[in-house]
């Protein structure tokens, strides 16, 4: 029997779908506007509070880069840019030719340390005699960030911020939706998401003129006239009526993918209460709520697992993490900042196991790429990325799966 394989995060089709796809095709609305992309649009709008205005677009990222241009973000601008994070909250700070500076996290929610925020900015201020353009906070894998301190910090020095909730569709902070607390935020609806259009995304606005400021940018920025004519550089950022359809019929299902992450995590903790050595990252207090969009442990140093003298002992080849496309090939088992070895080796023996599993985000302050770059740090988020493991955790895995990601993790305990 061909064992089965328990994936990360994978998108669920709840059958919704089919109905406002079908809608698009017997009405020819096939085009990056429409019926669905008015009517997901609305449906995101009341979810989030009613209060803010939403345009549907191709990727999260996109929406990170419209956001951050909508703040004025230019060449020679610095941002400021949670270091620990996927790299699309920082590559479209790049795209427009300015600097990402990265802050560290802090160790309660693991996204950017309110402190070390303020501490960035007033060094930015005195070295380059002008305010950062904008900051960038992350909910990492769903979990809220102290985010009334770090508005209180950007409301300080007049400072936008660009929530970047792409992780966190439906996770609040006291309550609030997050994503909602900046000027604009970020979500994203990639196939490993909490809903999916098979790839897309949106930005929470705060009104309808910065809505039609939005939606001018993602659709070329084209004026008025009876053909085309540009007078700025626009992008073809707008999501298709098609993919609108299936977010639609995933917001029906939302909530019950976020109750199921919810369930998932709380039976993670139930099941590795007693093992000693390793923590499921948790809520920090009642303030916060998780949507759990991927569950993730800390597995101590001192913690032995069969296989650690295995750990690094091949070059890995091709892309860790989903379908990705091509990747670079790789010269060297190590890089100046991994995982530990006993991490490593029980990502390698879940994987024989049918299981998927993958280190944390690595900080973007310690990516080659960004070598260079600006960075205030406290060493939280690289001491993270040595010890933590992402668990499965999609509206696919089952409470019986997650029985048996915590079974094979106990067989690996020497």
């Amino acid at each position: 029997m061909t064992q089965k394989r328990i994936y990360l995060c994978l998108a669920h089709m709840s059958g919704n779908e089919m109905k406002f796809i079908q809608e698009a095709f017997d009405t020819n609305w096939v085009v990056p506007l429409g019926p669905n992309v008015n009517g997901f649009e609305e449906d995101l709008k009341q979810f989030a509070g009613g209060e803010k205005e939403i345009v549907a677009l191709s990727a999260g990222t996109a929406a990170v880069h419209l956001a951050l241009l909508a703040c004025g973000v230019g060449p020679g601008d610095e941002v400021l840019v949670q270091s620990f994070t996927f790299c699309a909250s920082s590559h479209p700070v790049t795209y427009l030719g300015a600097t990402p500076v990265f802050v560290d996290s802090e160790q309660d929610t693991w996204n950017m340390d309110p402190q070390l925020l303020e501490k960035a900015i007033l060094d930015r201020m005195e070295k380059t005699g002008k305010k950062p353009k904008a900051i960038v906070p992350v909910y990492l894998y769903g979990m809220p960030a102290k985010i009334d301190e770090i508005m209180a910090v950007a409301n300080k020095y007049d400072i936008p911020v660009i929530e970047d909730a792409a992780e966190g569709l439906g996770s609040r902070f006291d309550g609030k939706v997050c994503g909602t607390f900046g000027k604009y935020g970020v979500l994203s609806f990639n196939g490993n998401k909490m809903i999916t259009t098979s790839g897309g995304g949106a930005l929470v606005c705060p009104d309808m003129e910065a809505k039609q400021k939005i939606m001018f940018y993602a659709t070329q920025a084209r004026e008025s006239y009876p053909y085309y004519q540009h007078e700025e550089i626009g992008y073809n950022y707008r999501m298709s009526n098609i993919c609108a359809g299936i977010g639609r019929g995933q917001m029906t299902v939302l909530q019950q993918h976020i109750d199921h992450h919810k369930r998932l995590a709380a039976l993670y903790k139930e099941l590795l209460a007693d093992v000693e050595g390793i923590h499921l990252h948790e809520n920090p207090s009642p303030r916060y709520d998780s949507n759990y969009w991927l569950n993730t442990i800390t597995i101590a140093p001192s913690v032995k697992v069969r296989g650690e003298e295995l750990a690094y002992g091949a070059v890995i080849q091709g892309a860790v993490g989903g379908a990705a496309g091509v990747t670079h090939e790789a010269t060297n088992a190590h890089t100046d900042c991994e995982p530990n070895p006993n991490v490593e080796a029980m990502r390698m023996q879940l994987d024989t196991a049918g299981i998927e599993s993958r280190p944390l985000w690595k900080p973007m302050h310690k990516q080659p790429v960004y070598k260079n770059n600006p960075a205030y740090v406290n060493g939280v988020s690289e001491s993270l990325f040595k010890v933590g493991l992402c668990l499965p955790s999609g509206p696919c895995v089952t409470e019986d799966d997650v029985r048996y990601v915590v079974s094979e993790i106990r067989k690996l305990l020497v």
